[in-house]
């Protein structure tokens, strides 16, 4: 039976990328499986939910084909020319590149070829190297909540992610263990073919990459039976986190290679950690700093004392001097954040509360008559 990632979730159809990011935050955190009453199942479920339908590409996919909309994706379903009839309307809203330096619309590729080898077959550039269709894989990008004393100290965290992993039965080159790749039929081994292309400039011979064999010229002898050649599967795989201390609420971590696995070998993307620091009552950051308050009694004001005051390293002393008014604030020099960038730590400033006291002994009242007169 497929999934409704949209009810995983509990979102509209129409959600926007906002929704649902709140709903899959929200849901990570009250099944992550360490947490107690955590639900392991649950929290992948989530995940897988929440990878699909916060990228823009594969969520157009998702509500079109549903639960298949990647099995059409690697048949060809989203690309090509099938279907336009008016070029004028095909074209509007897309980038042209005939350079091939600049990353293209996602599933209009075949534009930036028949383009570019007219310009070729005109005259206007050189011969086209042989060049391989082996797709880069995705990048993903996922969100971490962490407390403020992990913020503080840094720290190391496994996350789990649903995405596409390099098969391990084949190593990522599709072919069956124990076979071998042989020459490509469809194109005899030169890694392209030529086709004829009939535009709105005439009718072109055009040369592109073999869709066969993706531009080597070899096939698979026999596709390997787990990945079924395309030399990947999805896969929950874990991932060690490293937080460096002092990181700020919305920063990211970029993973190089830690994305989704590109098909037929090809490189894998990076993955993304956007990190949210949970709010903690006793402290406030700003920069590298850290503000929080202490509270003392009326006599501790008047006469002076010293106190103990937390901080993100553990409590230290600080000295109340004689005649303290509330409100006044104290730094303490080195309590705060790590500085990221540079050598040290920031500082802490703790604002000073006076209590008034209340429900006073006779002979507590009795001081107070005193010092009033």
């Amino acid at each position: 039976m497929s999934k409704d990632y949209y009810n995983i979730l509990g979102v509209e159809k129409g959600a926007t990328d906002e929704e649902i990011k709140k709903a899959y935050r929200k849901l990570a955190h009250k099944h992550h499986p360490d947490k107690a009453g955590g639900d392991e199942a649950r929290f992948k479920e989530v995940n897988e939910a929440y990878q699909v339908l916060s990228d823009k590409e594969k969520r157009s996919q998702y509500d079109q084909y549903g639960q298949t909309f990647e099995q059409a994706q690697s048949q060809g379903g989203f690309g090509g020319f099938e279907g336009f009839r008016d070029f004028s309307s095909f074209a509007d809203g897309f980038e042209f590149n005939f350079g091939g330096g600049q990353r293209r619309q996602a599933g209009f590729s075949g534009f930036e070829d028949i383009f570019g080898d007219i310009f070729e077959q005109a005259g206007f550039g050189g011969p086209r190297s042989r060049r391989s269709r082996t797709a880069r894989g995705e990048d993903i990008q996922v969100d971490m909540e962490i407390t403020f004393s992990e913020m503080a100290e840094g720290m190391e965290k496994d996350l789990e992610i649903y995405k596409y992993v390099k098969c391990s039965s084949c190593d990522g080159d599709g072919v069956e263990p124990g076979s071998k790749k042989v020459r490509c039929s469809t194109c005899k081994g030169e890694g392209q073919v030529q086709t004829q292309r009939r535009t709105i400039l005439g009718t072109f011979s055009q040369v592109t990459v073999c869709p066969e064999c993706h531009g080597e010229g070899k096939v698979p002898e026999k596709k390997c039976k787990k990945c079924s050649g395309s030399g990947r599967i999805q896969e929950y795989e874990k991932i060690k986190v490293k937080i460096p201390a002092g990181i700020k609420d919305g920063q990211s971590i970029r993973l190089e290679n830690l994305g989704e696995a590109g098909e037929h070998g090809g490189q894998a993307g990076d993955l993304y950690v956007a990190i949210h620091v949970l709010p903690d009552k006793r402290f406030e950051r700003k920069d590298d700093d850290i503000h929080s308050e202490a509270k003392i009694s009326f006599s501790q004001a008047a006469l002076g004392d010293k106190i103990e005051v937390e901080t993100i390293g553990g409590e230290v002393r600080l000295k109340i001097p004689a005649g303290t008014q509330s409100g006044e604030v104290f730094r303490l020099k080195g309590h705060g954040v790590k500085h990221l960038s540079h050598f040290g730590h920031g500082d802490q400033y703790v604002k000073i509360q006076v209590v008034t006291p209340r429900d006073l002994t006779r002979e507590e009242k009795e001081i107070f008559e005193k010092l009033k007169k």
